[in-house]
């Protein structure tokens, strides 16, 4: 999956703001970039693993994330 070429600017749970995290696409109100986790999944890292290490952020930014990517 490329995720650069995908259009998440109608993603909710995604933004890019210049000077955080050099505008990269991150989960919105962190500094997560999305890339990362998708990154973990193609290097084949189960989602349980992934949701776990990254549990600080909610169920709903991933979900609307992958469902986004899905479709695209």
């Amino acid at each position: 999956m490329a995720i650069a070429s995908l259009d998440w600017s109608q993603c909710p749970a995604v933004e890019s703001i210049p000077g955080r995290v050099s505008g990269a696409r991150v989960f919105k109100n962190t500094r997560l970039p999305v890339a990362t986790i998708f990154e973990n999944l193609e290097a084949g890292s189960p989602i349980e693993e992934i949701m776990e290490q990254f549990r600080v952020y909610r169920t709903r930014l991933f979900g609307h994330t992958f469902v986004h990517a899905a479709i695209a």
